[in-house]
């Protein structure tokens, strides 16, 4: 596939053509204690400080709550969002959007139980450093470890980089990888053969996880409004969040002989 293929622009997928292909609803579903069993340590691996909140909050709200301790690495600080903004500047970017992530956290109610680690990666060139971050990611993970962290074909190349480095640093420590998709429920129609439907599994949320997730995507104000200098649209509009709010989770579970571009 290549990357012209999976572009993230205009409204994308409908979530109302996702809802009528079926196949959603016919992921077998998965419980947070199969994805981390007791005992194990949950890292998440974001590249940017929104993509734990959309992609991780509700399996976070469940491990929280089954006393797991978790370890939130940010890969970037997100500075290249609003390109060209002087009310967003990357400066501006660089203090808004950590503080953001730490209030989505106090929102689920996963603050004292989450540790947050940031790496401060140039945002949207995290494959130029991906070599040394899946080497950073290695020499703390050990088998006892599950990542978290975005699917290696989301087609965003922050998103790919950080899978990739993910992924590799698995092979390196023998911990275990999980991976979501954020992006391709953009860019993918039902069905798509480039999407690994048969490693996808369903996680689910009841009515009160829902609310919370919502309440700390909230928190990430600075992609939900218009910018006002340069009318730019807001990164995470309504089409966009309707498809990361279901009521679950999928995640793609990935046996360690899966082949890298999985």
């Amino acid at each position: 596939m290549t990357q012209d293929d999976r572009r993230i622009k205009g409204e994308g997928t409908p979530e109302s053509a996702w809802q009528a292909w079926g196949g959603l609803e016919a992921m077998a579903c998965i419980t947070h204690e199969t994805l981390v069993a007791p005992g194990q340590h949950a890292v998440i691996v974001a590249p940017h400080p929104d993509d734990e909140t959309l992609g991780f909050a509700g399996l976070m709200l469940q491990l929280a709550a089954a006393g797991h301790a978790m370890h939130l690495i940010a890969v970037t600080d997100g500075t290249a969002s609003h390109a060209g903004s002087p009310y967003w500047s990357a400066e501006r970017l660089a203090r808004q959007r950590p503080q953001e992530s730490l209030e989505a956290l106090s929102r689920l109610g996963c603050e004292q139980q989450t540790s947050v680690e940031r790496l401060g990666l140039p945002d949207t060139a995290v494959a130029h450093h991906e070599s040394a971050l899946a080497d950073h990611l290695a020499a703390q993970l050990t088998s006892n470890h599950v990542v978290l962290t975005t699917w290696r074909g989301d087609g965003h190349p922050d998103h790919e980089a950080t899978g990739r480095a993910c992924a590799r640093a698995c092979e390196l420590s023998g911990a275990h990888l999980i991976e979501i998709p954020i992006w391709c429920w953009h860019w993918a129609a039902p069905g798509d053969t480039r999407v690994p439907w048969h490693r996808a599994r369903r996680l689910g949320l009841d009515a009160d996880m829902r609310t919370r997730k919502q309440a700390a995507i909230q928190a990430h104000e600075s992609q939900l409004k218009v910018d006002p200098d340069t009318g730019q649209a807001p990164i995470l509009p309504d089409h966009v969040l309707s498809r990361l709010t279901r009521s679950y989770e999928v995640f793609f579970i990935a046996p360690p002989q899966d082949a890298a571009h999985d």
